[in-house]
């Protein structure tokens, strides 16, 4: 047997100004994994191509792997990045000769000319490949086009939010679609969507209605009535036809029970569509509240969330709101992670450790997709390190995984230590802090560009939760971004939005 394994994976937020070229596609910045180096690179680990390389391997399965191409959140892929990412796929696909072919991808992908990337790719693929069977893994925020499930064999998304699952998610799909070449099932398809955009933070699957939700795919899969079952809550910072919360379910041969699946899961988010809206608090009276909860040093840190400017939704991670205001209010005793600044981080390195810095911080991209964009913020500290930004994750979203920050700074204003990176990474992890000299457990608050991944390492160490509305294209304030391409009427942007029909 022969498997053919490719990854094309970004989430695209339409209103970030943070371009997208093939190089932002290349872990250390430079070149893509493919082939043996990345078999070798992702053996082993909590990632979906770890999970397909897991089920392949224990099927005896001769493994091919074209292009692994990751790239975090940011605006719409250049055009000339995403056509060599589909030819270097597509070219492997046409050398024939394979019995499936396992697919990473990610479902909220949007190239220039294309609102549905996967989509285009899939196209691309069936009308060179017309009958291979594809299994593929998607992520939770998936925004579902009809082309992204119908002409896949099997399509499993993510059940967790933080996004634990991810080496399972490509193992249950894997499985499938073995069993599929087995002739042992035919899989068929059903999927819809529901006239809803649900706010980033209230998607996580620790709280009501999505661990409901999720819950309730996962009882199917496990019970034999669904191959796969998703409910997928969409990516609503990509204004796009097709963004926002849908379902999709694969059965064996039974595609009406497939489609009462799918209008139950649909069903019950619409009726749970208000505990999905988000509702900020004025930034002042947020670091205000979380100062108050730290009075008392404790054995677990505040933690504070710049959730307008989280990375991972394609954030700028340069916009300083939060922390300014955290230093206007004399917090002490804070990790603050972090400001990407190359510019900051290089003066940092020429200074040298122990040198006492000024540096205008931040606030260099400009955010056009906004009333307003973030100012540079002057601070005066200390270099207290300087990282190569290397580390190995030991928990959390993809344990085994090698990362690179790229070189990193911790600046100490005496109050709050500062990291400063070259590239926009999300602070979820311990290791993270550890590999620059802080021990997260020990800091009486933790300020993190983050919204809800942090909580599968970090969460553990929180003593209380203070979600702070700095300024960034990931905001919770809808009303402060213009859709003009979005389906409507659509919740909560329209109020008087009726239901999905059966």
């Amino acid at each position: 047997m022969r498997l053919l394994l490719a990854a094309l994976s970004h989430e695209t937020n339409t209103f970030s100004p943070v371009p997208t070229p093939r190089t932002r596609f290349c872990r250390d910045g430079k070149e893509l994994l493919e082939g043996e180096r990345a078999i070798a690179f992702f053996r082993g680990t909590g990632t979906c191509m770890g999970g397909f390389l897991k089920v392949a391997e224990e099927a005896g399965a001769e493994i091919v792997v074209s292009i692994v191409a990751h790239a975090p959140p940011s605006g719409p892929v250049q055009r000339e990045a995403y056509e060599g990412f589909c030819d270097a796929i597509c070219g492997a696909v046409a050398q024939g000769g394979w019995d499936g072919i396992l697919l990473d991808l990610h479902g909220a992908m949007v190239a220039e000319g294309f609102e549905d990337g996967e989509g285009e790719l899939l196209r691309r693929i069936r009308a060179i490949d017309p009958t291979t069977p594809i299994a593929i893994a998607y992520d939770m925020h998936a925004n579902v086009y009809g082309p992204m499930v119908e002409t896949a064999t099997i399509a499993a998304g993510y059940h967790t939010y933080p996004h634990v699952d991810q080496a399972e998610t490509a193992e249950r799909a894997a499985r499938v679609l073995l069993r599929a070449l087995r002739g042992e099932v035919k899989p068929v398809v059903a999927w819809g969507r529901a006239p809803m955009l649900p706010h980033v933070m209230a998607q996580g699957t620790h709280a009501f209605p999505n661990k409901e939700l999720q819950a309730m795919c996962r009882a199917w899969e496990e019970s034999g009535r669904a191959l796969a079952a998703s409910l997928f809550v969409g990516f609503p910072h990509a204004d796009i036809e097709g963004a926002g919360l849908s379902a999709v379910v694969y059965t064996d041969r039974d595609q009406a029970d497939a489609q009462r699946m799918v209008q139950e899961l649909l069903d019950f988010a619409w009726q749970a569509r208000e505990q999905f809206v988000f509702r900020p608090e004025p930034l002042a009276d947020s670091v205000a509240r979380a100062k108050a909860a730290g009075v008392t040093k404790a054995d677990k840190p505040v933690v504070l969330l710049d959730h307008y400017d989280n990375c991972a939704s394609g954030g700028t991670m340069d916009t300083t709101e939060v922390l300014a205001e955290i230093l206007r209010q004399g917090l002490e005793d804070v990790a603050f992670f972090g400001i990407c600044d190359p510019a900051a981080v290089a003066e940092c390195q020429a200074a040298g450790v122990g040198a006492t810095v000024t540096l205008a911080l931040g606030g260099k991209l400009p955010m056009p997709a906004l009333p307003q964009s973030s100012r540079p913020l002057e601070v005066t500290g200390t270099v207290r390190t300087l990282s190569a930004g290397y580390f190995v994750t030991k928990e959390g979203l993809s344990p085994g995984l090698k990362v690179f920050m790229g070189p990193t700074v911790v600046l100490d204003t005496g109050k709050v230590e500062i990291v400063l990176v070259t590239r926009q990474i999300e602070p979820v992890s311990p290791d993270m802090f550890r590999v620059l000299g802080i021990e997260p457990r020990d800091k009486r608050f933790l300020a993190i560009k983050s919204r809800v991944h942090w909580r599968a390492a970090l969460g553990p160490l929180a003593r209380e939760i203070v979600e702070c509305a700095g300024v960034g294209v990931c905001t919770s304030d809808y009303s402060q971004l213009t859709f003009r391409n979005v389906r409507r009427p659509v919740f909560p942007l329209d109020p008087g939005t009726n239901g999905p029909v059966g």
